[in-house]
């Protein structure tokens, strides 16, 4: 990598914060079933492990297509010619161990491109408008996508067994066990309740 001090400075930055999100997809899928990391929880389909087949293929459309260093990866569904929302849920026959190995290896190929690349290299984004877009705007787009999506898988384990926070041993939320909680979530709906009627 060459470029100032600084500069690899703000990309060390960028790339821990990416790297935070992708380790949250992966404790996400901890301990669950097959059917428990594949199960939709939205109205819209979104389930654990849709996502982090959605963010390999982002991360390979961004780090590896848009500079010219291709890998292969599942096609983001508004990028190539897959289904609507083919990235975003996994097949029978798609096995988790797959899924997640794959994400390894594209996640793998990302840190290349970013390593190899100072901040103000420049790609070319594929599709039709062909927009020019720098290592740094990448990787400002990618923490913010990744970061997004681990919000989504946040939401969807929560939904599944109750497990909560960035990361396993759940530094990052707030202290209690099940009975604060439940009275929390009763403050919380009275809030609401009252700000309605009021």
């Amino acid at each position: 990598m060459t470029g100032t001090g600084q500069e690899a400075g703000y990309k060390k930055d960028l790339h821990v914060y990416l790297q935070d999100a992708r380790d949250t997809f992966l404790w996400k899928l901890e301990d669950l079933s097959e059917y428990d990391i594949r199960r939709p929880l939205t109205s819209t389909g979104t389930n654990l492990l849709g996502l982090v087949k959605h963010v390999t293929g982002a991360e390979a459309f961004y780090f590896g297509d848009t500079f010219g260093r291709p890998v292969d990866a599942p096609d983001l569904w508004i990028a190539g010619d897959a289904e609507p929302n083919a990235d975003l849920w996994a097949t029978a026959d798609e096995t988790r161990d797959g899924i997640v190995a794959q994400y390894r290896r594209v996640w793998a190929h990302s840190d290349a491109t970013i390593d190899a690349l100072d901040l103000d290299a420049t790609g070319l984004l594929p599709g039709g408008e062909g927009k020019e877009l720098t290592l740094h705007r990448v990787l400002v787009h990618m923490v913010a996508e990744t970061q997004r999506h681990a919000g989504h898988a946040d939401v969807v384990r929560e939904l599944i067994d109750g497990a909560t926070g960035q990361r396993k041993e759940g530094r990052n939320v707030a202290p209690g066990e099940a009975t604060w909680w439940a009275g929390h979530r009763d403050r919380v709906e009275r809030a609401a309740r009252e700000a309605a009627e009021g």
